[in-house]
């Protein structure tokens, strides 16, 4: 049976992941990232190149679940299908990119060429992708990756995990790691039941991110 990863994840964690804070939410799919974030010559983000690996649990469900012919490999054709499921999935969620330009959510271009490879049975995501709009480096940028159910932790284990290549020498980064206390006390007063009502989901998981800041 053919299944929507990050849909199907989704859905096992929506019954009850606003049941109980936050704060206390505890994903079941783990994954280490690594992200690369190019600037443009006229000081615009370029794109955001993404790798995630996956822990073993997740990674052999993939396999069994897409290795149509049973041989504990995947095939081209296998792997085309599990590449196709995941970009359709995380599209749902703007590809897990929270990327904030001077409070203002960026909305990202569908990405062209994400590739799922197993490197020894583990579960390997990377793909590249661009704003749809031109983002300067004005102000404050952050980056940073978000599941909204929390069902899934895509994290950087070292801060060398996320840079940034042509970084102008007048801007600064840093790497944010929020304490989860601090950071509901800190929006707090943005934690209405609309927010928790909007249809179109919550930014809940985006306060929690770990996230690359750039001043400029």
């Amino acid at each position: 049976m053919t299944i929507r990863i990050v849909s199907l994840v989704a859905l096992c964690a929506l019954v009850s992941v606003w049941t109980i804070s936050p704060a206390r939410v505890h994903p079941h799919v783990l994954a280490e990232a690594k992200l690369n974030i190019t600037i443009s010559p006229d000081g615009t983000v370029d794109q955001l190149s993404h790798v995630w690996r996956f822990d073993d649990f997740f990674s052999q469900t993939v396999m069994f679940e897409f290795d149509k012919d049973a041989d504990s490999k995947i095939n081209a054709t296998e792997q085309a299908e599990i590449s196709k499921t995941i970009v359709e999935s995380i599209g749902e969620y703007n590809y897990f990119e929270a990327v904030i330009s001077n409070g203002k959510e960026v909305k990202m271009a569908k990405p062209t060429n994400l590739n799922a490879t197993f490197d020894n049975k583990i579960l390997v995501i990377r793909f590249a992708n661009s704003p749809l709009e031109k983002v300067p480096l004005t102000g404050k940028v952050s980056f940073g990756i978000y599941d909204p159910t929390f069902y899934t932790s895509i994290e950087f284990v070292e801060d060398t995990d996320v840079t940034v290549t042509a970084l102008p020498a007048s801007c600064k980064s840093a790497v944010v790691r929020p304490n989860a206390d601090e950071a509901l006390a800190q929006n707090q007063g943005n934690l209405t039941d609309a927010f928790f009502n909007d249809p179109q989901g919550t930014d809940m998981a985006k306060i929690f991110a770990t996230r690359l800041e750039v001043s400029c």
